[in-house]
């Protein structure tokens, strides 16, 4: 049964009337790192101090989240708030927030992140102009963070498993959707365009992601431009459970199922075997032989992972083909 909102009791209308900026964080059985997460908030340095306030959306929790983040609404009276959303699914957490947000301008962060001081200012300094629907900076590992000698770091999205995001020093216009541990955007992108896409998105029985990177595409695609803001700082949490090979094999398949099902199958594949096209299976023998003749550990691995991507395709593509020829019943 759906819990009571509480949070919303604290603001009177207006409140609501000058509320410029809302940080919507949602978790799901993470009260450890969440209270961590909030700390770092709750020291966050506005010019306007009155005129923002963390939203944290519990995606029916079965730990102490409702106790943690209720001590923090006791002791920041106005600038917590704790909504409810049994619906399980990041992106209903996601959509639910953005529907009680009181803020224009809406911040994402995650609860197994900490935030800079001065990264809620920068981060959405530049969409109080109407130049940019939305931001995005940059997501560092913790300062002990020490990358393990089988991953290679060549290419920009190495480390994307471990939800790191750095295109470096330099402020500029992005090309590419931000990622969802350090997003802001204008409320108004999301009346105009939707919200995020439920069939996306983490939820306790699937990993399928993408909700985010689909969700920018789309503004992208429409001629929306987004703020690359590095000096906008968070930094992520990296357990032990994530460095290692089995984590990063599971996330790329996921995210490459995710990819397809978010964007589809690309409309130059014309030969296909059983809905899946003929350059898939061409790819996975290729990435197939490079793993098993390769030397160096973190360019054979760097081979096995491409490879599991190949088979994350193919599955997805098998898996949609299915689903048209049962009418949608699989």
């Amino acid at each position: 049964m759906a819990q009571p909102q509480r949070a919303s009791e604290q603001f009177n209308t207006r409140d609501m009337q000058r509320m410029k900026v809302t940080v919507i964080l949602c978790t799901y059985n993470r009260c450890e790192t969440l209270a961590k997460a909030l700390e770092s908030a709750a020291a966050l340095r506005l010019p306007e101090p009155d005129e923002w306030e963390v939203l944290v959306v519990d995606n029916n929790s079965h730990d102490q989240t409702r106790e943690v983040v209720e001590n923090f609404c006791r002791g920041y009276a106005g600038r917590f708030r704790y909504l409810f959303e049994p619906q399980q699914g990041k992106s209903h957490a996601l959509n639910a927030g953005i529907r009680e947000a009181h803020g224009a301008i809406l911040a994402f962060m995650d609860d197994d992140v900490t935030v800079e001081p001065t990264w809620l200012r920068n981060l959405t300094a530049p969409l109080h102009k109407s130049d940019w629907a939305g931001a995005g900076g940059r997501i560092l590992p913790q300062r002990t963070f020490t990358p393990p000698r089988w991953l290679s770091l060549e290419g920009r999205y190495s480390l994307a498993p471990l939800a790191l995001f750095d295109l470096g020093p330099e402020a500029g216009e992005l090309a590419e959707p931000p990622f969802g541990a350090n997003m802001a955007f204008r409320k108004g992108v999301f009346e105009k365009y939707g919200g995020f896409r439920t069939d996306l998105g983490p939820r306790p029985d699937s990993e399928i992601r993408s909700e985010d990177s689909e969700f920018g595409h789309r503004l992208l695609r429409a001629g929306e431009r987004l703020r690359y803001e590095p000096s906008a700082v968070v930094y992520h949490a990296v357990p032990g459970c994530r460095l290692q090979k089995k984590y990063f094999l599971a996330w790329w398949f996921d995210k490459a199922r995710a990819d397809l099902r978010a964007f589809g199958i690309p409309s130059e594949t014309k030969w296909r075997l059983g809905g899946i096209p003929m350059v898939l299976f061409r790819r996975l023998a290729i990435w197939t032989l490079r793993w098993s003749i390769a030397v160096e550990p973190s360019r054979r691995f760097s081979c096995k992972l491409n490879a599991w991507t190949v088979a994350g395709q193919i599955l997805e593509c098998f898996r949609r083909s299915s689903r048209l020829l049962t009418g949608g019943k699989r």
